[in-house]
């Protein structure tokens, strides 16, 4: 029966010259080999081997101890702590790969392997288009070319859009009912795994013909939307689109409807709601002092 391939105690550092020198001896004797027979086999001066096994070597080279290893017939693997959490990269304890590996900059590059980069394709996508609040402008107008990818060197901004990523992975957009939703009216919610509040959608039933007087009968409704509100931290993560999607997939072939100015006028185009022409238009009462209002 062949013996284990000697191993050092968990939590030893190769880097100190006796567990070194201690492991070296060790996997030698296992091998069968003299210093000189080992040198030869990993392609280094036998007096290499002679300082490494007497701890004469404060900082061996990498390659040097990986060809002795080797040649003595054991492994040099490299593991990684787990991360702040306790928990490994990936479930084989090795560390994740870099996810924008295969990304290149004009010039072939590689980009910062410790940053997070991703691809460009809109303004909305790029800090350096200061114009993407006007994200309708045409690529003609565009003031400045896009680049195939960007990153931030600002590590508060990474965190910061790390944690945004996770939130889009995990909130959780359900529908509330209960005794504190009245039959005539929809509330959706957008939680996290923990129960905590991210966004919220409310709106009521309504019937077209109470606004011209006539009779409807109750299969005659369509929907009006309150309000879609969504934390300022999580605004544009798709969260209040969501909202909308999950309202318009429960109501079914009814209409929906809603009342709204800029920049909700983009937002709810962008869900697929037009401009109707022929609805009545938004009107506020102004109190007047000192006088009559006018007449129209």
């Amino acid at each position: 029966m062949a013996e284990p391939i000697p191993s050092i105690s968990p939590g030893a550092d190769l880097a100190d010259p006796a567990h070194l020198a201690d492991l070296l001896r060790r996997l030698r004797r296992r091998a069968d080999l003299s210093q000189r027979e080992l040198a030869v086999r990993a392609g280094v001066p036998q007096s290499a081997v002679a300082r490494v096994e007497s701890g004469r070597v404060a900082d061996p080279r990498y390659r040097t101890v990986e060809r002795l290893i080797r040649a003595a017939g054991g492994r040099l693997d490299v593991t990684v702590d787990p991360g702040p959490g306790g928990k490994a990269d990936t479930p084989s304890g090795e560390a994740a790969p870099v996810p924008h590996d295969d990304l290149r900059d004009q010039a072939g590059r590689r980009y910062p392997a410790h940053l997070d980069v991703w691809e460009v394709r809109e303004p909305r996508d790029w800090p350096g288009a200061w114009w993407a609040e006007w994200y309708t402008l045409p690529p003609r107008l565009w003031p400045l070319p896009l680049p195939p990818a960007t990153y931030r060197l600002n590590r508060d901004y990474r965190d910061e859009r790390r944690e945004r990523e996770e939130v889009r992975r995990s909130v959780r957009v359900r529908r509330v009912t209960g005794p504190t939703v009245p039959a005539t009216a929809w509330r959706f919610v957008a939680e996290m795994p923990d129960g905590g509040l991210v966004g919220e959608l409310r709106a009521h039933d309504e019937s077209p013909h109470l606004r011209w007087g006539d009779r409807g009968g109750p299969q005659d409704r369509e929907v009006v939307i309150d309000g879609v509100l969504v934390a300022v931290a999580y605004r544009r993560l798709g969260i209040g689109r969501r909202l909308v999607e999950a309202l318009l997939g429960a109501i079914g072939p009814v209409c929906a409807r809603a009342l709204t100015g800029h920049p909700g006028i983009i937002f709810l185009h962008a869900c697929g709601f037009g401009v109707e022409s022929g609805r009545p238009a938004a009107m506020r009462h102004v109190p007047v002092s000192g006088g009559q209002p006018p007449r129209w």
